[in-house]
């Protein structure tokens, strides 16, 4: 039996990469949610006129991760104090998000969300959106398993790559050998 979850960290790609080989998950997708048009593009998205945000829908197995522990992951993998913006990537399709599909995970999230705020882990307030999931759309076929097929672009080198060594280590327990 499998879940899913629906986040947004910044970068979809950055997300993708990071959350790829933990233990436990199935497949991951990114995507725009949270917006108003219909089958977005990147470009649309981009612009910051269609109110989505960058996503990745992740399947996951519970019975090797649960849904609180992944959201565990997701906060560490971003910084969720900073409002529309993940490093240079700004604007509202890169704010911090918790897609929820049903009143359980709802709870969870806020939960978690509560949790870290109380550990002050980040040191300032977390400005995460928990909200309802209306409409996920896959992004287009270029932006899936991106990091993986362009390791080499600036980009992916300056950013993702220190983000994946980062969580590869605080969560090594995480990840499949």
């Amino acid at each position: 039996m499998s879940d899913t979850a629906v986040l947004g960290g910044g970068c979809f790609w950055c997300v993708e990469a990071v959350l790829r080989g933990m233990r436990g998950i199935l497949s991951l997708t990114p995507g725009y949610a949270g917006g108003d048009t219909e089958a977005p593009t990147y470009k649309q998205v981009c612009s910051g006129q269609t109110g989505h945000a960058e996503v990745v829908e992740v399947e996951f197995d519970p019975e090797i991760i649960s849904y609180k522990n992944f959201l565990k992951v997701f906060f560490t993998l971003h910084d969720p104090t900073t409002l529309n913006r993940q490093g240079n990537d700004i604007g509202t399709q890169y704010r911090s998000v918790i897609f929820y599909k049903d009143e359980n995970q709802k709870k969870t999230a806020e939960t978690v969300k509560t949790e870290i705020e109380k550990e002050n882990i980040w040191g300032a307030p977390l400005v995460t959106i928990i909200a309802p999931l209306t409409t996920f759309w896959p992004a287009e076929k270029m932006h899936h398993d991106y990091y993986e097929q362009n390791p080499g672009t600036g980009y992916c080198a300056a950013v993702i790559a220190p983000k994946v060594a980062k969580m590869r280590k605080i969560f090594a327990a995480h990840y499949a050998l």
